[in-house]
């Protein structure tokens, strides 16, 4: 007989302990009470987030989660500095953010990167722009090109590399300013799925070596689960928290986890919460215009 699926908030000793001990680091972010409403253009308002709290702490991975049309993007999009709170506050070290800032990178779907620039110019820009000089800004691009494993690419123009060399590109520039946080907003999902796997294990790595919170946007289910200390669940029309997960998978992660009891039974829960069984519409019955042979069956 099969055996049921434990409940994502069964967690081990050494989860718990993980738990522990990540509640004690210092606050990174806080937001407090944070709302915004846009105005369409006939002059109606649109409530994207409403009343968001939370607390981060130093070197956690979020992932943030959400039908579309949730707020996940604008919720990140004002941690960056791009988006002004309607009310409430976001903090950063107890600081409020006010605008764009050296200390929060962002790394986009898109790649971002200037074409006409080499792997190793593009890296510079942000560390020239804020004042290195440019023999300190190319040794200190070259050792963030050297972690993200391109070495041997410095020279290369963003259209002689693949969607993922340039994403790491995009996550190298975005760390050379050593930011406190690491702002993602659905950075591989135009990749496709072998890449997207390989980045996925890239950045674990990246986070392991470098002093960085991460906040990263994401559809897929199971990058969250791999990926997040604590996952994010926005419910939608407004954004509002609809819950804080604390992931019960286990610490090292590897891709055979995504099998594993624990993995399987927080996706469930996840995807109950974004897409509630009560509320999932049977498929549609689309008319059909029949272009085979009358016996011309395929089921």
């Amino acid at each position: 007989m099969t055996q049921p699926l434990p409940s994502y908030q069964e967690k081990s000793a050494a989860v718990k302990e993980r738990f522990a001990e990540l509640y004690q680091r210092p606050l990174e972010l806080e937001l407090n009470g944070l709302s915004k409403t846009f105005t369409k253009p006939d002059g109606s308002p649109v409530q994207a987030l409403l009343d968001i709290d939370l607390k981060i702490h130093r070197r956690e991975l979020i992932a943030v989660l959400g039908a579309s049309g949730c707020g996940k993007s604008t919720l990140i999009r004002i941690i960056a500095g791009l988006e002004t709170p309607t009310t409430g506050e976001a903090l950063l070290q107890g600081e409020s953010i006010d605008g764009p800032c050296s200390q929060r990178g962002m790394v986009f779907q898109s790649y971002t990167l200037f074409p006409w620039l080499t792997v190793l110019r593009n890296v510079m820009f942000g560390l020239e722009a804020t004042g290195h000089s440019p023999v300190t800004a190319e040794s200190e691009a070259r050792q963030w090109i050297e972690l993200v494993g391109l070495k041997k690419f410095e020279n290369a123009y963003p259209d002689q590399l693949s969607g993922g060399m340039k994403q790491r590109v995009a996550i190298a520039r975005a760390l050379a300013n050593e930011p406190r946080v690491l702002l993602m907003d659905e950075p591989f999902g135009a990749l496709d799925a072998h890449t997207r796997a390989d980045m996925q294990s890239y950045l674990l790595q990246i986070w392991r070596n470098v002093d960085v919170t991460i906040l990263f946007v994401t559809h897929d289910l199971d990058e969250a689960i791999y990926l997040a200390d604590r996952i994010l669940v926005l419910s939608p029309n407004p954004g509002q928290v609809q819950e804080f997960i604390e992931n019960p998978v286990p610490r090292p992660r590897s891709p055979e986890q995504f099998s594993s009891p624990e993995f399987l039974a927080t996706k469930e829960h996840v995807e109950n919460l974004i897409h509630p069984p009560e509320a999932r519409s049977e498929p549609v019955n689309l008319p059909i215009l029949k272009l085979t042979q009358q016996d011309d069956r395929v089921e």
